[in-house]
């Protein structure tokens, strides 16, 4: 088995491969499976990635067919390395693939410059939850994010060797107060195409339940739209969160 950063070549069987874990992994329409496809892995979309400094695309190659693909963000510096997706296509699951792949996309990401590994993993993915905690991974909080119309809840893991650091990024209060009452957490970045993304709420403590929205820290205002996709995009500078918040982690 050959791990290696994907190529525009790898393109087709990168979408064939996504599009045959999404309809393994989740109950959702193939309207919406064919353009979560068409947005995030056509031949552009796949084009700009590899172009891009801070993604990386890591393909599991084996005789000469791709397995399976991570995709996965340099945030900030640092900071946080996102893991977005992890797909293995599942005639080959339960071979050992998405863990090489995962242990090489860690790597990777640290090399790059990433101080701790985040990943994002839908609350009903059972073996995507299962499969973190195999490798020592803490559930640190929660997000919501809406899919084919639908809200769902979605599990927030840092290593344990890396919550133990988070006192370290704690040293000053993470709370910035806007001029209209609410408050975003710094520690809360999602990376977007101009600048960072902050979640914003109602209420000082954090907490779900007073999530309000997205702060862009581009053009420090609040004023921006997610799609059914999961798209993040400011309304004032056209800063944009990428459309990439399902996780299909199987072994």
């Amino acid at each position: 088995m050959e791990l290696r950063e994907a190529t525009a070549d790898d393109g087709g069987a990168i979408r064939e491969i996504a599009r045959r874990s999404l309809e393994q992994s989740y109950s959702l329409s193939p309207r919406t499976i064919d353009g979560a496809i068409s947005q995030w892995y056509d031949e552009q979309a796949i084009a700009t990635k590899l172009d891009e400094d801070d993604t990386l695309l890591m393909v599991a190659e084996d005789e000469g067919e791709l397995r399976g693909f991570t995709e996965s963000d340099l945030v900030n510096e640092g900071g946080n390395g996102d893991l977005l997706w992890l797909h293995v296509d599942p005639d080959y699951r339960g071979q050992g693939i998405a863990s090489d792949l995962f242990e090489h996309t860690r790597e990777t990401l640290f090399e790059m410059g990433a101080a701790q590994l985040r990943a994002k993993v839908l609350e009903d993915n059972t073996e995507g939850n299962e499969f973190y905690a195999a490798f020592d991974f803490e559930q640190v909080g929660t997000d919501t994010v809406e899919i084919d119309d639908g809200d769902f809840v979605e599990n927030i893991y840092l290593h344990a060797d890396d919550v133990s650091v988070q006192p370290t990024l704690e040293d000053t209060d993470p709370t910035r107060e806007l001029d209209d009452g609410l408050y975003v957490n710094e520690k809360q970045v999602e990376r977007g195409s101009k600048g960072p993304f902050l979640t914003a709420y109602t209420d000082p403590d954090f907490d779900e339940e007073h999530k309000y929205g997205y702060y862009c820290a581009n053009c420090e205002t609040l004023d921006n739209a997610m799609d059914t996709m999961g798209r993040v995009k400011c309304n004032e500078c056209g800063n944009l969160r990428k459309a990439t918040r399902w996780d299909a982690t199987r072994g």
